[in-house]
Order: structure tokens, then sequence, then C-alpha cells
């Protein structure tokens, strides 16, 4: 429940606006602007596209425990509620209408385009399903494990296992990209925007959606509330997807990538996972085979994750962690008001650090802040895939895995107080290490 200052605070005008921007992710629309490194004359990151690839449809694989629903034309759907069970499948994308694969292309590579390219999801295949989360029943007043569920979870694993498989046959890198979404955001507006972030990187690897049960809409105010806790109640599917996943023999890493809110959800799983593999004797980033972490606007109490993200190591479970912010992120500044916390972490800044934490930051080469000084619309909440200077940036991260700096081709300013910066135009440097 809500304290009485609580109240007092998500009664007011701006807190009313915060759930408003959280909760517009359900919203269809177009492609996203071209990245300003697509649009480079010289780089063509579409030349090498697998001819099976070659298309204006995006194969997504997905996990969600959102329950199942059929629309007008008898279709499968997921909905905003909760599902006891993790579903996982694939869906189809489709950018554009009746368009060829060159014309995509084409479109892809300007900043000016001459056609509409909306987004839909025009099929869902679902593969297979995990049985409920409960695994122990009682037997002569003791709790047993339930092997029977046992068996049918590892059963669902090599199913899986068998689907990752098959779409990584085709793929010249065996790396999966793996999105978690925020709050608002149906299913098929974050499979979208996997699939718009994976076609603009060339479509390497696989693209892949962890849909929570968010979207939910009975209500300002318990509309945000209800998709927070059912991004609490995701956390048991969402370690279960990653073990299995990781358990994958023909994967040879996993990019995770979240937004919002869901940055929340991913890091508390990262949490419990490092905390599990430890225990076991294992080391989480190899077990689990994490490459990068983007965290974007990340919706997050900076103090609770010095607590409980930062004191438990998490920030060195994968090979690097990048989390972008912007001071012009609307949502962020309402959403410190409503919860009345310090600061959030997708609007740290520099003067928030001590200067011993700046020094430290400054040395180091496996954490990055990157402060994205750009435009960014009236809200400003979904720059790292709006923004054409910032989806560059991940796109050199996670395609070309590149580290900061203009040495290794991504030119940002690197700041006194320890944190990277990227202005409208980036990249601006045109040497011959940018343009490979």
């Amino acid at each position: 429940m809500f304290s009485p200052a609580q109240q007092r605070r998500s009664g007011h005008p701006a807190a009313v606006l915060i759930i408003l921007v959280l909760l517009a992710g359900g919203c269809a629309r177009e492609l996203m602007p071209t990245p300003n490194v697509c649009a480079d004359p010289s780089r063509n990151l579409f030349e090498d596209v697998p001819a099976q690839y070659r298309s204006n449809r995006a194969p997504v694989l997905y996990a969600t425990d959102r329950t199942t629903a059929q629309n007008k034309k008898k279709s499968l759907e997921y909905d905003v509620d909760r599902s006891q069970s993790l579903a996982f499948g694939v869906c189809t994308v489709r950018i554009g209408k009746d368009l060829s694969w060159e014309d995509l292309a084409k479109e892809s590579r300007t900043q000016r385009r001459r056609r509409p390219l909306p987004l839909s999801v025009e099929q869902i295949d679902e593969k297979g399903r995990y049985p409920d989360a409960v695994r122990f029943h009682v037997v002569d007043g003791n709790i047993v494990t339930d092997e029977a569920v046992l068996r049918r979870e590892k059963e669902a694993d090599e199913m899986l296992r068998t689907m990752v498989s098959e779409h990584l046959a085709s793929a010249a890198i065996k790396e999966a990209y793996v999105f978690v979404h925020g709050v608002g955001n149906t299913f098929d507006y974050g499979a979208g925007t996997i699939a718009e972030l994976w076609h603009f990187m060339g479509r390497p690897g696989i693209p892949v959606l962890y849909s929570w049960p968010a979207g939910y809409d009975e209500g300002i105010i318990q509309s945000y509330t209800r998709d927070r806790e059912s991004g609490e109640f995701t956390i048991f599917h969402l370690k279960q997807f990653l073990r299995a996943l990781a358990s994958c023999p023909d994967l040879h890493k996993i990019h995770l990538i979240a937004h919002s809110r869901g940055t929340d959800i991913l890091a508390t799983a990262l949490r419990e996972l490092h905390i599990e593999c430890t225990a076991a004797g294992k080391q989480a980033r190899s077990h689990l085979k994490l490459g990068s972490l983007v965290l974007a606007a990340a919706d997050m109490d900076i103090e609770v994750v010095t607590q409980r993200i930062a004191a438990e190591g998490v920030q060195l479970v994968g090979e690097n962690v990048t989390v972008y912010m912007s001071e012009k992120d609307l949502a962020m500044k309402l959403a410190d008001f409503l919860f009345g916390s310090l600061r959030r972490l997708g609007q740290l800044r520099g003067t928030d650090l001590t200067p011993d934490q700046q020094r430290k930051l400054a040395r180091t080469t496996h954490l990055q802040f990157i402060d994205a000084k750009v435009s960014s619309g009236f809200v400003g909440h979904s720059y790292f895939y709006q923004n054409p200077a910032v989806s560059s940036d991940l796109i050199l991260l996670l395609r070309d895995h590149r580290k900061p700096g203009a040495e290794h081709g991504r030119p940002m300013k690197k700041r006194a107080d320890g944190f990277w910066e990227i202005r409208d135009g980036y990249p601006i440097v045109k040497d011959e290490t940018a343009a490979k």
C-alpha cells in the first residue's frame, strides 16, 4: 500500500505524466530512424546479410510468461496477464508492406526515406512451454520434489535448445541478442524493437525477445504499479530462460539489452544467477556465456543499485557493462519525483559521484557510463534506439565489439568525471578505422 506521502506524490500531475509516458509503449510505430553509422556511404552493413534473411521479415525468437489469447483472425497473441508457465517460440516481424529486400536495404541506409515503414508482428509460432513454476508437493506431511515436473522442465529445455540451434545453423555469428522491454510495452512492441535493432546491425546472430506481462490498462496509477509487480513476478521465469539459453551447445555468447524498468528485472535476475553460480563454484560469466550487458534509460534507484547490484558484483558478470543515460529523459526526472529517490540510474550525473569514485571510473575499462547529450523528442525516454547517434554506438558496441574511444572506432569524448559523452552526429570521425 502507498504511504500518505506516496499517495500525495502519485496524485501530482507530474506523477500522472510519468505513468502516461512509460505506458506509451503499446502504440503502433514506424521503423526507427536510420542510425548514423548505417547512413555512412563508406560502409554498408547490409551487404553481408545471409540470403535467407534478405527480406522485409525478421524472425525473432522469444520467451514470455504472458497469457495467451486469440485475435480477430483466430491467430495466437500474448496478452497482458501473468502466466504461471513460460512459453517460447518464434515470431515474424514485418518491416513495411510489399517491400523487396533491395528497397528495404536502400531505405535503411538513408535518413530521408521515401515511404513509410510500419512495423508489425504478422505471425507467432509457439514451439514449447515449461510446466508451472511449482516443483514440490506434499507426501506424508513432507515436502518433496515433483520428479514429473522436473522431467517436463528438461524436455522443455531440450525443445528450446533445438529451436535455438536451428536458427543458429544459418547464422555466421553464433551469438544471441536478448532484449528485455520496460513497462507499458506489449509483446508486439517489444518484438518490433529487437527486430529493428537486429536489422540495423546487419542481421548477425539471432534476435531474442524476453517479454514479461507489461501493458496492463486499468487506470493510470494501477497500470504502472501492476506492471512493476509483474516485473517482480517474472524473475523466476527469466532465470529459467537464461539458464536454458546458455545451455545450448551451438550458442557461443549472449548479449543482454534492457530498457527502462526492464533493466531492474534483468539486473535482479542476474544478481540471483550470480549468487547461484558462486554457491555452486561456477563463474557466472562463462557458465551463462555472457557478453555485453546494456542498460538503457535505467529505471532503477541509484541507492538500491549500490546495495543490491554493485555490492554483489553483478557489474562484473558480463564482459562489459554499458549504461546509457540522458538528462533530457523526462521519464526519469518524473520517476525521481514519484518515488522520492536520490537519483535514477538512467539519469546519473558525474556530480553524484565522489572524487574518488570519479577517479576509479575514469580508470576502469569494464564499465562505461555514457551521457547521451542528444536530441530525443519531448519525452526522451527511448533515445537508445530513436536517436541515430546513440543507436550507432549500440551497433558499434554489439556488432563490432568496439571499446569506447576514437582509437577503437567509437569516437566519444571522455570527461574528467569518468563519463563518456555522445552528441548528435556521432560518430563524426571518418578515418579508416571507423569505416571498416
